[in-house]
């Protein structure tokens, strides 16, 4: 694998991903390559372009645009797998740093009581930025179109924000 941090494109007005309207960053490299995936082109390590200084400036630009306010969404490729993980945690840690009151979605094939056991300091900081987790992989036997923000009901959705807020209270 090279030394660039590769990723695989930017919608900068996506009404699809989340609700209202988002800015979606699509990851380069995945390792489950669900059957039936939604993008296959992002599987390959090596695919996708170069992940510069000017993705992230175009990345603030689409958060920024007309004054609207927007979710930020990370689906793949897979975010979370480990090639990917220092790029994913910049990213975060960037828009949250610039853009503190917006909403982070996350789409990932692993399952999150498998993240909160992984014991990597990238994947710890990346889950405290993360507002909603939608986890698990697309299993094409479940698939079912009608669920929000997931394409399998394997899937769940798991709001991160309150649960960092139920442990605060505990």
């Amino acid at each position: 694998m090279g030394d660039t941090m590769r990723y695989s494109g930017l919608i900068r007005n996506d009404l699809a991903a989340a609700p209202g309207v988002s800015v979606t960053f699509f990851t380069q490299g995945c390792p489950h390559k669900c059957k039936g995936c939604h993008n296959p082109e992002t599987w390959d390590f090596e695919g996708g372009k170069e992940f510069t200084y000017e993705t992230l400036e175009e990345i603030y630009e689409a958060l920024r645009a007309n004054g609207i306010a927007r979710s930020f969404c990370v689906m793949g490729g897979e975010p979370l797998c480990n090639e990917n993980l220092f790029l994913t945690l910049l990213i975060l840690k960037e828009v949250k740093q610039h853009f503190p009151q917006v909403k982070i979605y996350l789409w990932t094939g692993y399952y999150y009581e498998d993240l909160i056991r992984s014991a990597n300091s990238h994947m710890e900081q990346i889950l405290d930025l993360i507002d909603i987790l939608i986890d698990g992989p697309y299993i094409e036997s479940k698939r079912d179109v009608t669920l929000p923000l997931r394409g399998s009901s394997n899937q769940s959705i798991i709001n991160l924000k309150e649960k960092r807020n139920e442990s605060k209270d505990k």
